[in-house]
Protein backbone atom coordinates (compact mmCIF):
# COMPACT_ATOMS: atom_id res chain seq x y z
CA UNK A 1 0.00 0.00 0.00
CA UNK A 2 1.24 3.46 -0.77
CA UNK A 3 1.76 4.57 2.84
CA UNK A 4 3.27 1.35 4.17
CA UNK A 5 6.88 2.56 4.06
CA UNK A 6 5.96 5.49 6.28
CA UNK A 7 4.05 3.25 8.67
CA UNK A 8 6.94 0.80 8.97
CA UNK A 9 9.89 3.15 9.27
CA UNK A 10 9.00 6.81 9.61
CA UNK A 11 11.60 7.76 12.20
CA UNK A 12 14.41 6.05 10.35
CA UNK A 13 13.43 7.83 7.16
CA UNK A 14 13.23 11.21 8.86
CA UNK A 15 16.69 10.67 10.32
CA UNK A 16 18.27 10.29 6.90
CA UNK A 17 16.12 12.79 5.04
CA UNK A 18 18.75 15.52 5.18
CA UNK A 19 21.52 13.22 3.96
CA UNK A 20 22.35 11.34 0.79
CA UNK A 21 19.99 8.59 2.01
CA UNK A 22 17.09 10.83 1.01
CA UNK A 23 17.92 10.26 -2.65
CA UNK A 24 17.71 6.48 -2.26
CA UNK A 25 14.00 6.76 -1.44
CA UNK A 26 11.45 6.30 -4.19
CA UNK A 27 9.70 9.39 -5.51
CA UNK A 28 6.33 8.45 -3.99
CA UNK A 29 7.73 8.04 -0.46
CA UNK A 30 9.63 11.34 -0.69
CA UNK A 31 6.41 13.04 -1.75
CA UNK A 32 4.50 11.58 1.19
CA UNK A 33 7.19 12.62 3.66
CA UNK A 34 6.95 16.13 2.29
CA UNK A 35 3.22 15.98 3.07
CA UNK A 36 3.68 15.19 6.77
CA UNK A 37 2.90 18.11 9.11
CA UNK A 38 5.73 20.04 10.70
CA UNK A 39 3.73 21.69 13.50
CA UNK A 40 1.84 20.37 16.53
CA UNK A 41 -1.49 22.07 15.74
CA UNK A 42 -3.24 18.88 14.68
CA UNK A 43 -6.69 20.50 14.47
CA UNK A 44 -5.43 22.80 11.73
CA UNK A 45 -3.49 20.36 9.55
CA UNK A 46 -4.50 20.09 5.91
CA UNK A 47 -6.37 17.05 4.62
CA UNK A 48 -3.27 15.54 2.91
CA UNK A 49 -1.27 16.10 6.10
CA UNK A 50 -3.93 14.29 8.15
CA UNK A 51 -4.10 11.42 5.65
CA UNK A 52 -0.36 10.90 6.03
CA UNK A 53 -0.15 11.50 9.77
CA UNK A 54 -3.15 9.66 11.23
CA UNK A 55 -1.54 6.29 10.41
CA UNK A 56 1.79 7.32 11.94
CA UNK A 57 0.97 9.75 14.73
CA UNK A 58 3.18 7.91 17.22
CA UNK A 59 6.16 8.30 14.90
CA UNK A 60 5.92 12.01 14.12
CA UNK A 61 8.99 13.78 15.53
CA UNK A 62 6.94 16.96 16.09
CA UNK A 63 4.73 15.24 18.69
CA UNK A 64 5.58 14.04 22.15
CA UNK A 65 6.88 10.55 22.72
CA UNK A 66 4.60 7.52 22.78
CA UNK A 67 4.56 4.43 24.96
CA UNK A 68 3.90 0.90 23.77
CA UNK A 69 0.90 -1.19 24.85
CA UNK A 70 2.12 -4.78 24.47
CA UNK A 71 -0.22 -7.47 23.18
CA UNK A 72 -0.08 -11.06 24.39
CA UNK A 73 0.48 -14.26 22.46
CA UNK A 74 -2.16 -15.61 20.12
CA UNK A 75 -4.81 -13.14 18.98
CA UNK A 76 -8.44 -13.89 19.76
CA UNK A 77 -10.13 -15.12 16.58
CA UNK A 78 -12.21 -12.96 14.27
CA UNK A 79 -13.60 -15.64 11.97
CA UNK A 80 -15.27 -14.62 8.74
CA UNK A 81 -19.04 -14.71 8.63
CA UNK A 82 -21.60 -14.55 5.87
CA UNK A 83 -21.18 -11.22 4.03
CA UNK A 84 -23.87 -8.83 5.21
CA UNK A 85 -26.24 -7.66 2.47
CA UNK A 86 -26.46 -3.90 2.97
CA UNK A 87 -29.10 -1.74 1.24
CA UNK A 88 -26.56 0.87 0.21
CA UNK A 89 -23.46 1.45 -1.89
CA UNK A 90 -20.62 0.71 0.55
CA UNK A 91 -17.80 2.12 -1.65
CA UNK A 92 -19.78 5.34 -2.10
CA UNK A 93 -20.41 5.55 1.65
CA UNK A 94 -16.71 5.02 2.38
CA UNK A 95 -15.74 7.67 -0.17
CA UNK A 96 -18.10 10.16 1.47
CA UNK A 97 -16.65 9.35 4.90
CA UNK A 98 -13.08 9.30 3.57
CA UNK A 99 -12.83 5.95 5.32
CA UNK A 100 -9.53 4.32 6.19
CA UNK A 101 -11.28 1.26 7.63
CA UNK A 102 -14.82 -0.07 8.00
CA UNK A 103 -15.50 -3.31 9.87
CA UNK A 104 -18.75 -5.00 10.85
CA UNK A 105 -18.58 -7.82 13.40
CA UNK A 106 -21.83 -9.56 14.23
CA UNK A 107 -22.25 -12.47 16.62
CA UNK A 108 -18.47 -12.74 16.81
CA UNK A 109 -17.97 -13.05 13.06
CA UNK A 110 -16.43 -10.55 10.65
CA UNK A 111 -19.19 -9.80 8.14
CA UNK A 112 -17.55 -6.83 6.41
CA UNK A 113 -13.95 -5.58 6.33
CA UNK A 114 -12.85 -2.90 3.91
CA UNK A 115 -10.05 -0.33 3.83
CA UNK A 116 -9.36 2.95 2.06
CA UNK A 117 -6.93 5.89 1.86
CA UNK A 118 -4.12 3.42 1.21
CA UNK A 119 -4.56 1.92 4.69
CA UNK A 120 -4.84 -1.82 5.47
CA UNK A 121 -5.38 -4.29 8.32
CA UNK A 122 -1.69 -4.31 9.26
CA UNK A 123 -1.56 -0.57 9.98
CA UNK A 124 -2.42 1.35 13.14
CA UNK A 125 -4.76 4.34 12.96
CA UNK A 126 -5.14 6.89 15.73
CA UNK A 127 -8.25 6.69 17.91
CA UNK A 128 -8.67 10.31 18.94
CA UNK A 129 -11.50 10.38 21.53
CA UNK A 130 -12.28 6.68 21.18
CA UNK A 131 -9.52 6.56 23.81
CA UNK A 132 -11.92 8.23 26.26
CA UNK A 133 -14.17 5.18 26.31
CA UNK A 134 -11.17 2.87 26.74
CA UNK A 135 -10.10 5.06 29.67
CA UNK A 136 -13.57 4.62 31.17
CA UNK A 137 -13.11 0.84 31.10
CA UNK A 138 -9.81 1.27 32.93
CA UNK A 139 -11.57 3.23 35.67
CA UNK A 140 -13.92 0.26 36.08
CA UNK A 141 -10.92 -2.05 36.37
CA UNK A 142 -9.30 0.20 39.00
CA UNK A 143 -12.57 0.23 40.96
CA UNK A 144 -12.81 -3.55 40.94
CA UNK A 145 -9.21 -3.85 42.17
CA UNK A 146 -9.79 -1.28 44.91
CA UNK A 147 -7.31 1.27 43.58
CA UNK A 148 -10.23 3.70 43.27
CA UNK A 149 -12.48 3.33 46.31
CA UNK A 150 -15.67 4.95 45.04
CA UNK A 151 -17.10 6.78 42.06
CA UNK A 152 -18.10 9.48 44.55
CA UNK A 153 -14.55 10.12 45.76
CA UNK A 154 -13.31 13.62 45.06
CA UNK A 155 -10.71 14.18 42.36
CA UNK A 156 -8.39 15.90 44.84
CA UNK A 157 -8.18 12.68 46.89
CA UNK A 158 -6.12 11.20 44.06
CA UNK A 159 -4.59 14.36 42.58
CA UNK A 160 -3.70 16.55 45.60
CA UNK A 161 -2.50 19.39 43.32
CA UNK A 162 -6.16 20.03 42.47
CA UNK A 163 -6.96 21.09 46.04
CA UNK A 164 -8.16 24.66 46.13
CA UNK A 165 -9.15 24.57 42.45
CA UNK A 166 -12.61 24.33 40.90
CA UNK A 167 -12.10 20.55 40.88
CA UNK A 168 -11.90 20.31 44.68
CA UNK A 169 -15.63 19.47 44.89
CA UNK A 170 -15.81 17.35 41.73
CA UNK A 171 -16.23 13.57 42.00
CA UNK A 172 -14.82 10.79 39.86
CA UNK A 173 -18.37 10.13 38.64
CA UNK A 174 -18.78 13.75 37.54
CA UNK A 175 -15.49 13.62 35.63
CA UNK A 176 -16.67 10.50 33.78
CA UNK A 177 -20.04 12.06 32.91
CA UNK A 178 -18.47 15.44 32.03
CA UNK A 179 -20.69 17.23 34.54
CA UNK A 180 -17.98 18.87 36.63
CA UNK A 181 -19.35 22.37 35.99
CA UNK A 182 -15.81 23.65 35.34
CA UNK A 183 -15.51 25.98 32.34
CA UNK A 184 -14.00 24.43 29.22
CA UNK A 185 -14.18 25.34 25.52
CA UNK A 186 -14.01 22.36 23.11
CA UNK A 187 -14.40 24.38 19.88
CA UNK A 188 -12.08 22.62 17.42
CA UNK A 189 -12.25 25.50 14.94
CA UNK A 190 -11.11 28.13 17.48
CA UNK A 191 -7.32 28.41 17.97
CA UNK A 192 -8.00 30.19 21.29
CA UNK A 193 -10.18 27.37 22.70
CA UNK A 194 -9.01 25.27 25.64
CA UNK A 195 -8.82 22.13 23.51
CA UNK A 196 -6.51 23.92 21.05
CA UNK A 197 -4.32 25.53 23.71
CA UNK A 198 -3.87 23.10 26.58
CA UNK A 199 -1.31 20.82 24.89
CA UNK A 200 0.94 23.84 24.30
CA UNK A 201 0.63 25.13 27.86
CA UNK A 202 3.91 25.74 29.66
CA UNK A 203 3.50 24.01 33.03
CA UNK A 204 4.56 25.30 36.39
CA UNK A 205 7.83 23.89 37.66
CA UNK A 206 7.38 20.35 38.95
CA UNK A 207 3.68 20.16 38.03
CA UNK A 208 2.16 17.92 35.36
CA UNK A 209 1.33 19.98 32.27
CA UNK A 210 -2.35 19.08 32.26
CA UNK A 211 -2.81 19.54 36.00
CA UNK A 212 -1.10 22.92 35.70
CA UNK A 213 -3.61 23.99 33.04
CA UNK A 214 -6.76 22.46 34.50
CA UNK A 215 -6.39 23.74 38.04
CA UNK A 216 -6.52 27.32 36.75
CA UNK A 217 -9.95 26.91 35.14
CA UNK A 218 -12.91 28.72 36.76
CA UNK A 219 -16.25 27.22 37.75
CA UNK A 220 -19.17 27.81 35.36
CA UNK A 221 -21.92 25.79 37.11
CA UNK A 222 -22.39 23.71 40.28
CA UNK A 223 -20.96 20.17 40.01
CA UNK A 224 -23.40 17.65 38.55
CA UNK A 225 -25.81 20.20 37.07
CA UNK A 226 -24.58 20.68 33.50
CA UNK A 227 -23.02 18.48 30.81
CA UNK A 228 -20.10 20.01 28.90
CA UNK A 229 -17.81 17.98 26.67
CA UNK A 230 -14.21 18.29 27.86
CA UNK A 231 -11.16 16.46 26.55
CA UNK A 232 -9.13 18.06 29.33
CA UNK A 233 -11.22 16.33 31.97
CA UNK A 234 -10.72 12.92 30.39
CA UNK A 235 -6.99 13.56 30.42
CA UNK A 236 -7.40 14.31 34.13
CA UNK A 237 -9.10 10.91 34.54
CA UNK A 238 -5.97 9.32 33.09
CA UNK A 239 -3.75 11.04 35.63
CA UNK A 240 -6.15 9.90 38.36
CA UNK A 241 -5.83 6.27 37.20
CA UNK A 242 -2.05 6.56 37.13
CA UNK A 243 -1.93 8.02 40.65
CA UNK A 244 -4.40 5.44 42.00
CA UNK A 245 -2.79 2.35 40.45
CA UNK A 246 0.83 3.44 40.48
CA UNK A 247 1.08 2.17 36.89
CA UNK A 248 1.36 3.95 33.58
CA UNK A 249 -1.85 3.90 31.56
CA UNK A 250 -0.10 1.95 28.82
CA UNK A 251 1.00 -0.75 31.26
CA UNK A 252 -2.43 -0.91 32.88
CA UNK A 253 -4.19 -1.05 29.49
CA UNK A 254 -1.92 -3.90 28.43
CA UNK A 255 -2.44 -5.79 31.69
CA UNK A 256 -6.21 -5.40 31.97
CA UNK A 257 -7.38 -5.26 28.33
CA UNK A 258 -4.81 -5.70 25.57
CA UNK A 259 -3.37 -9.03 26.72
CA UNK A 260 -6.50 -10.68 28.22
CA UNK A 261 -8.74 -9.66 25.30
CA UNK A 262 -6.29 -11.15 22.78
CA UNK A 263 -5.30 -8.12 20.73
CA UNK A 264 -3.20 -9.07 17.71
CA UNK A 265 -0.92 -6.02 17.59
CA UNK A 266 0.91 -3.85 20.05
CA UNK A 267 -0.75 -0.45 20.34
CA UNK A 268 0.89 2.84 21.29
CA UNK A 269 -0.32 5.79 23.34
CA UNK A 270 0.85 9.37 22.76
CA UNK A 271 2.42 11.07 25.80
CA UNK A 272 2.14 14.63 27.02
CA UNK A 273 5.15 16.90 27.46
CA UNK A 274 5.48 15.66 31.03
CA UNK A 275 5.33 11.98 30.10
CA UNK A 276 1.69 11.12 30.87
CA UNK A 277 -0.52 9.29 28.38
CA UNK A 278 -3.03 11.71 26.86
CA UNK A 279 -5.99 9.65 27.99
CA UNK A 280 -8.60 11.70 26.15
CA UNK A 281 -6.93 10.89 22.86
CA UNK A 282 -4.53 9.07 20.67
CA UNK A 283 -4.27 5.33 21.11
CA UNK A 284 -2.81 3.97 17.86
CA UNK A 285 -4.18 0.49 17.15
CA UNK A 286 -5.12 -1.92 14.38
CA UNK A 287 -8.74 -1.67 13.24
CA UNK A 288 -9.34 -5.31 14.14
CA UNK A 289 -8.19 -4.58 17.68
CA UNK A 290 -10.67 -1.73 17.93
CA UNK A 291 -13.27 -4.37 16.97
CA UNK A 292 -12.01 -6.59 19.79
CA UNK A 293 -12.66 -3.74 22.24
CA UNK A 294 -16.26 -3.83 21.06
CA UNK A 295 -16.41 -7.60 21.51
CA UNK A 296 -15.02 -7.25 25.02
CA UNK A 297 -17.85 -4.85 25.81
CA UNK A 298 -20.44 -7.23 24.30
CA UNK A 299 -19.07 -9.96 26.57
CA UNK A 300 -19.75 -7.81 29.63
CA UNK A 301 -16.07 -6.89 30.09
CA UNK A 302 -15.48 -10.50 31.08
CA UNK A 303 -12.43 -12.47 29.86
CA UNK A 304 -11.75 -16.14 30.57
CA UNK A 305 -14.37 -16.16 33.28
CA UNK A 306 -12.91 -13.11 35.02
CA UNK A 307 -14.79 -9.84 35.45
CA UNK A 308 -12.81 -6.74 34.52
CA UNK A 309 -15.20 -4.29 36.22
CA UNK A 310 -17.53 -4.41 39.27
CA UNK A 311 -20.95 -6.03 38.93
CA UNK A 312 -23.46 -3.60 37.44
CA UNK A 313 -20.85 -0.98 36.59
CA UNK A 314 -20.80 -1.65 32.85
CA UNK A 315 -24.56 -1.15 32.60
CA UNK A 316 -24.16 2.21 34.36
CA UNK A 317 -21.28 3.19 32.09
CA UNK A 318 -23.15 2.51 28.85
CA UNK A 319 -26.57 3.98 29.64
CA UNK A 320 -27.48 7.65 29.93
CA UNK A 321 -26.05 9.39 33.00
CA UNK A 322 -26.15 12.92 31.55
CA UNK A 323 -28.57 14.73 29.26
CA UNK A 324 -26.76 16.14 26.22
CA UNK A 325 -29.81 17.93 24.85
CA UNK A 326 -30.51 15.53 21.96
CA UNK A 327 -33.63 13.31 22.00
CA UNK A 328 -32.76 9.64 22.17
CA UNK A 329 -29.07 10.36 22.85
CA UNK A 330 -27.14 10.72 26.07
CA UNK A 331 -23.79 10.30 27.78
CA UNK A 332 -22.67 7.59 30.17
CA UNK A 333 -19.23 7.13 31.68
CA UNK A 334 -17.30 8.46 28.65
CA UNK A 335 -19.58 6.48 26.31
CA UNK A 336 -22.21 7.99 23.98
CA UNK A 337 -25.59 6.31 24.51
CA UNK A 338 -28.75 5.64 22.48
CA UNK A 339 -32.30 5.06 23.69
CA UNK A 340 -32.38 1.57 22.13
CA UNK A 341 -29.55 0.33 24.37
CA UNK A 342 -26.77 0.79 21.84
CA UNK A 343 -23.73 2.88 22.71
CA UNK A 344 -20.59 4.17 21.02
CA UNK A 345 -17.06 5.47 21.35
CA UNK A 346 -16.40 8.44 19.07
CA UNK A 347 -13.36 10.40 17.97
CA UNK A 348 -12.97 13.46 15.80
CA UNK A 349 -12.48 13.10 12.04
CA UNK A 350 -14.64 9.95 11.95
CA UNK A 351 -13.21 7.40 14.38
CA UNK A 352 -15.75 5.19 16.13
CA UNK A 353 -16.81 1.93 17.74
CA UNK A 354 -20.58 1.36 17.66
CA UNK A 355 -21.89 -1.43 19.91
CA UNK A 356 -25.41 -2.87 19.80
CA UNK A 357 -25.84 -5.57 22.48
CA UNK A 358 -29.28 -6.63 21.27
CA UNK A 359 -27.89 -7.60 17.86
CA UNK A 360 -24.43 -8.68 19.09
CA UNK A 361 -23.12 -6.06 16.69
CA UNK A 362 -19.88 -4.03 16.52
CA UNK A 363 -19.10 -1.46 13.81
CA UNK A 364 -15.61 0.05 13.62
CA UNK A 365 -14.90 3.22 11.65
CA UNK A 366 -11.54 4.85 10.99
CA UNK A 367 -11.55 7.90 8.74
CA UNK A 368 -10.33 11.39 7.93
CA UNK A 369 -13.51 13.37 7.44
CA UNK A 370 -13.14 16.01 4.77
CA UNK A 371 -15.47 18.49 6.45
CA UNK A 372 -13.43 18.97 9.60
CA UNK A 373 -13.09 17.47 13.05
CA UNK A 374 -16.80 17.07 13.71
CA UNK A 375 -18.24 17.33 10.14
CA UNK A 376 -22.03 17.28 10.85
CA UNK A 377 -22.88 15.91 7.41
CA UNK A 378 -20.44 12.99 7.67
CA UNK A 379 -21.57 12.35 11.25
CA UNK A 380 -25.22 12.10 10.25
CA UNK A 381 -24.31 9.84 7.32
CA UNK A 382 -22.54 7.53 9.74
CA UNK A 383 -25.58 7.46 12.03
CA UNK A 384 -27.71 6.52 9.02
CA UNK A 385 -25.19 3.78 8.20
CA UNK A 386 -25.52 2.37 11.72
CA UNK A 387 -29.29 2.21 11.32
CA UNK A 388 -28.95 0.56 7.90
CA UNK A 389 -26.65 -2.09 9.33
CA UNK A 390 -29.07 -2.79 12.18
CA UNK A 391 -31.88 -3.31 9.66
CA UNK A 392 -29.66 -5.56 7.55
CA UNK A 393 -28.78 -7.69 10.59
CA UNK A 394 -32.50 -8.01 11.43
CA UNK A 395 -33.29 -9.00 7.85
CA UNK A 396 -30.47 -11.55 7.86
CA UNK A 397 -31.73 -13.05 11.12
CA UNK A 398 -35.28 -13.23 9.73
CA UNK A 399 -34.09 -15.08 6.63
CA UNK A 400 -32.11 -17.53 8.72
CA UNK A 401 -35.12 -18.29 10.95
CA UNK A 402 -37.25 -19.27 7.96
CA UNK A 403 -34.71 -21.60 6.37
Amino acid sequence: MKFKKIALGLLAVVAVAATAGWFSLDKETRGLLATLPTNRDLLFWTEPQRDAAFRALDRLPILARSRGVPAGGAASPLPPGEPLALPLDVPAYMAGQRSAALLIVQDGKLRLERYGLGFDRDGRWTSFSVAKSVTSLMVGAALREGFIKSMDDKVSQYIPEMRGSAYDDVSVRQLLTMTSGVRWNEDYADPASDVARFNNHKPEEGVDALVSYMRRLPRAAPPGTRWNYSTGETNLVGILIHRATGKTLSAYLSEKIWVPAGMEQQATWILSKTGEEISGCCIQAASRDFARIGLLMLNGARVNGQDLVPAGWLAEATTQRADIGRPGRGYGYLWWTYADGSYAARGIFGQGIFIDPARRLVIVSNADWGGGARDPQASEAREAFYRAVQKAVDASAARSSTQ
